[in-house]
């Protein structure tokens, strides 16, 4: 009975996935920690004529033009202020490298199919397009941003072309 329960926590374990957490307001969220690529303080960056507010500008990283995205912009949160815990998390999204602006990183996490509910369709700060789920740890729930659809839409468009 022991080895078929040790294979059911195996089975389960494959199936997990990390996820770093952040804030936004008083939210939490979560994206797949295989799109992030580093965790950096905030710094000015170069602010691009007729950009969507959100879009905050550009910086250089290591001889790369990244466009950055304050998503508590993007997400209509009121009152943004930068302060020492405002982090950007460096992701790479397709082929790109795209910084997004978040109040604060909490931890990485890992969960399991089992802990993913299907995301609702009304009553979230987004679109529901761009969620993969929420995650529900005891008393949590995070917010699953599906990155690649959030800076791939339509209206993100111009980080295609920024750097061109």
């Amino acid at each position: 009975m022991t080895d078929l329960n040790a294979a059911s926590a195996a089975a389960t374990e494959a199936h997990s996935r990390e996820f770093l957490v952040f804030s936004l307001g008083d939210e939490e969220y979560a994206i797949d920690i295989l799109k992030v690529q580093e965790i950096r303080g905030y710094e000015n960056v170069t602010r691009i004529a007729n950009a969507p507010e959100f879009i905050k500008g550009v910086t250089n990283l290591r001889g790369v033009i990244v466009p950055i995205v304050d998503l508590r912009i993007k997400f209509h949160l009121e009152n943004v202020e930068y302060g020492g815990q405002t982090v950007v998390i460096v992701v790479n999204v397709g082929e790109r490298i795209v910084g997004i602006v978040v109040d604060g990183v909490s931890d990485v996490m890992t969960l399991t199919p089992e802990q993913i509910k299907p995301a609702p369709e009304f009553g979230v700060t987004l679109s529901s397009d761009y969620l993969s789920g929420l995650g529900s740890l005891e008393d949590r729930m995070l917010v699953l941003v599906d990155i690649d659809k959030l800076l791939t839409s339509e209206e993100m468009a111009l980080v295609d072309t920024i750097d061109a």
